[in-house]
């Protein structure tokens, strides 16, 4: 079933986040579609997971490189390398519908972008009043902590 996750940025920026959330995924064996709207940002991100984290290697690929790898960076809502895991960034949004073609759906935002927030929490209700299960987690000390969670099956 799938859950939604998301990821309220308090402490650091999404350039820094994102990489340990991906290491995390290919740990688990987990094909990683990230969709962003801007494809300068994800160009931004591409060379930032060349170097990031500096003591491993995240396999990878933008739009538009060819090569299938287990993490892929998009503007588009095509599934191109077949992955179980949606990760939304920089405002970009994927309807319930869409979110239920996944096993994980991740939806990052900026504490310090209020239009940011605004839009964070309409898709916490859009995801709730679908039925589907949703966690909200909050930075704290350099950590993420669990700070709401919807079973999917009440609102809330």
């Amino acid at each position: 079933m799938t859950e939604v996750r998301f990821y309220h940025l308090t402490q650091s920026p999404l350039e820094e986040a994102l990489p340990g959330l991906l290491q995390k995924s290919l740990e688990r064996g987990w094909r990683v579609l990230v969709q962003g709207g801007d494809e300068a940002r994800l160009r931004f991100l591409d060379t930032r997971l060349w170097t990031t984290p500096e003591d491993s290697f995240l396999p990878h690929r933008l739009e538009g490189q060819g090569g299938e790898q287990p993490i892929w960076l998009t503007t588009t809502a095509d599934n191109q390398n077949n992955a179980g895991v949606l990760m939304l960034i920089d405002g970009a949004r994927a309807t319930p519908e869409r979110m239920l073609g996944f096993d994980l759906v991740t939806l990052f935002f900026d504490g310090a972008d209020g239009a940011a927030v605004t839009r964070a929490r309409q898709d916490w209700q859009i995801v709730v009043s679908a039925k589907i299960p949703a966690v909200y987690w909050a930075q704290k000390n350099g950590s993420w902590v669990q700070k709401a969670k919807s079973d999917g099956q009440s609102e809330g």
